[in-house]
């Protein structure tokens, strides 16, 4: 669906990406993972056409984003971290904008806002900070685009709307839409994500299915009978330590973004040659 060759960009003299590559497939809620500053939003931004390359090429369905042809951007929706919303009724607010998207779906838009306890009867210039979020991401999936992109998502979210909002992505997936997620509140998303990528400044760290992951990798959670010495990554708990090791045994385990982001960060040269078969088709690269 997505594919990014040889991306270069710069803030001026401040370098983002250099000649970075990823691969994005179709059908899968991605997570986006990297500390701050990694160029994650960024990123997002280059993948809609809203910033441009310096150098290099991102293609959406074989086209390029940086067109923005009209087949592409109604086929494609970003929910920032930050956005503004007229204060309007949120009636006014769809007839203005669902237009633009060929698949919009009001009956849709209504079903995701009964999973935020909201009305479509609401004035947008009077809701919280946490409810134009529910709205605007209500309305974001009932846009049917076939790709769906959220930079931190659950910012601003109180519990129940983080549970909600779990619900709410589950409720709206099909084989045909792609999500990506960025996001720091990885314990928000954890049971959604299908494929993890990590990035640290411009290099691509990691970029594999949670089912390849929890093979390859062991996540002893809270475990207080864990040889901290053997494991790939470890950091103590209040129960004994959050530790990542080898599956040797193929065993089972609950996959933790925490620890796994941890330990790629720490442990790259080990950890990256567990998925040296995605070498090729993302360039993953060590940090230099």
């Amino acid at each position: 669906m997505i594919k990014i060759e040889n991306l270069t960009f710069n803030y001026k003299k401040k370098a983002v990406f250099n000649d970075f590559h990823l691969n994005i497939k179709s059908g899968k809620v991605y997570g986006l993972l990297g500390k701050n500053g990694t160029g994650k939003s960024t990123l997002l931004y280059l993948m809609t056409g809203l910033l441009q390359p310096k150098s290099g090429k991102i293609t959406y369905n074989d086209q390029d984003v940086s067109k923005r042809f009209p087949s592409t951007l109604n086929d494609i929706f970003i929910v920032p971290e930050e956005f503004y919303l007229p204060a309007i009724s949120l009636k006014k607010y769809v007839k203005l904008n669902s237009s633009f998207y060929p698949n919009f779906s009001e009956k849709q838009l209504s079903d995701n806002l009964s999973h935020f306890e909201l009305d479509a009867d609401v004035n947008l210039g009077s809701l919280s900070m946490g409810q134009k979020k529910k709205v605007f991401m209500s309305f974001a999936l009932a846009t049917n685009t076939s790709l769906l992109i959220m930079d931190e998502p659950t910012n601003g979210l109180d519990i129940p709307g983080k549970s909600q909002f779990k619900k709410f992505i589950v409720s709206n997936m099909n084989d045909d839409r792609t999500v990506i997620i960025s996001t720091h509140q990885v314990q928000d998303v954890e049971k959604l994500i299908e494929n993890v990528i990590i990035l640290d400044n411009d290099k691509l760290l990691l970029n594999a299915s949670t089912v390849d992951i929890c093979r390859k990798l062991y996540f002893a959670n809270n475990a207080n009978d864990i040889d901290t010495e053997k494991a790939l990554y470890a950091s103590p708990s209040l129960q004994g330590h959050n530790a990542l090791l080898l599956n040797e045994k193929e065993t089972e385990s609950v996959l933790n973004l925490e620890t796994l982001f941890n330990g790629v960060l720490s442990n790259f040269d080990e950890i990256g040659r567990l998925f040296c078969e995605h070498k090729d088709e993302n360039k993953l690269n060590s940090p230099q």
